[in-house]
């Protein structure tokens, strides 16, 4: 594995040197030529959030006129289109709600499952983090409380970046790094698999961007719990942070260092979500092997002002165009469906 300044030093090489280093441990790792999707919802239960990032659009206080906390029956529904689509898995994630004890997540959890054959991966660690504290729980309580209610995986948002000086700086409301890798550790300790994801923005410098990787790379090598990695670009439209868009060649980048750097994370997803499909296409060539999800519904990203949407048949034509074999998989990568 490479060393912490020998990652950093990666950013002087060309593009293209990167990408060629890259897609030979993409081709080492999956030699099949298989690139995989899922079929899943991003559902958002809240968009309050006591939390208040400056990078974020989405959220809101309880007073705004549209604030919401879902309701069962748009729940069914928003389930039941995704199961018509052969979706297998919904995303389920919202804000940091001050008034949504753990009750509301079990009882939310088990009519979930009581009603439908469906993956839940859901709650990112500040959100579990959150839940645990308004409800006066330890982390391991409430992690216990949602697998048993039915919590099958999580998700790795809330990452964003784990430095903790430009954490305090973009979301001070947040929890720190430490504590970001303390709950995946535990969530990894009582067999839940998680993704890791980074946000990273055009004025972070490599130092800070292989500090990320690199915690995320030996929290890896201490409990093999991440099936997945997803660096994504922040987007400043509509957000208090601003700035400037990271650009396609920026993303690449950092796409294949990531790709590079991790090498004990056997899956690279691309971010066709905030690139668009043909970026996300070329990532497959900078180390990407995964396309992420078909994405029936996402709002977070779209509140930013960037809202690309693809039908599965746009999204075979895609993987197969770029070269390669596109196969439907689960959370935890088996393969459900090859399309030839």
């Amino acid at each position: 594995m490479l060393r912490f300044d020998e990652g950093v030093k990666l950013f002087e090489e060309e593009l293209l040197t990167l990408a060629d280093r890259a897609n030979k441990i993409r081709q080492k790792k999956h030699p099949e030529g298989i690139v995989t999707f899922v079929i899943d919802r991003n559902i958002n239960y809240t968009n309050v959030c006591v939390c208040k990032c400056k990078f974020c659009a989405y959220y809101r206080d309880m007073q705004d006129s549209d604030a919401f906390v879902i309701d069962f029956e748009l729940l069914k529904k928003k389930i039941e289109e995704t199961l018509a689509l052969n979706g297998t898995q919904i995303l389920l994630q919202g804000g940091l709600h001050p008034d949504l004890k753990i009750d509301f997540y079990e009882d939310m959890l088990r009519y979930i499952k009581n009603n439908f054959n469906v993956w839940i991966h859901g709650f990112s660690s500040p959100e579990i983090d959150h839940i645990a504290k308004v409800s006066s729980l330890s982390i391991e309580e409430t992690l216990d409380r949602l697998i048993r209610a039915g919590l099958d995986s999580i998700p790795g948002g809330g990452a964003e970046l784990l430095v903790d000086m430009e954490r305090s700086r973009v979301s001070p409301n947040k929890i720190n790094s430490t504590r970001w890798l303390e709950i995946m550790e535990i969530a990894h300790k009582k067999g839940l698999k998680t993704t890791a994801t980074m946000m990273f923005k055009k004025t972070d410098t490599p130092e800070m961007i292989i500090e990320h990787l690199d915690k995320i790379r030996n929290l890896q090598s201490k409990t093999g719990g991440f099936t997945a990695f997803i660096p994504w670009p922040f987007q400043p439209n509509n957000t208090e942070l601003g700035g400037e868009q990271v650009t396609a060649a920026e993303y690449l980048k950092v796409l294949a260092i990531s790709r590079i750097y991790l090498e004990n994370i056997d899956n690279i997803q691309v971010s066709w979500v905030t690139q668009g499909p043909k970026i996300g296409q070329l990532g497959l060539y900078f180390g990407g092997n995964d396309f992420g999800s078909l994405m029936i519904e996402e709002n977070v990203v779209a509140s930013c002002g960037v809202s690309y949407s693809i039908s599965l048949e746009e999204l075979l034509h895609f993987i197969k165009k770029a070269g390669f074999t596109p196969a439907q998989r689960d959370m935890k990568y088996n393969i459900l469906k090859v399309y030839s």
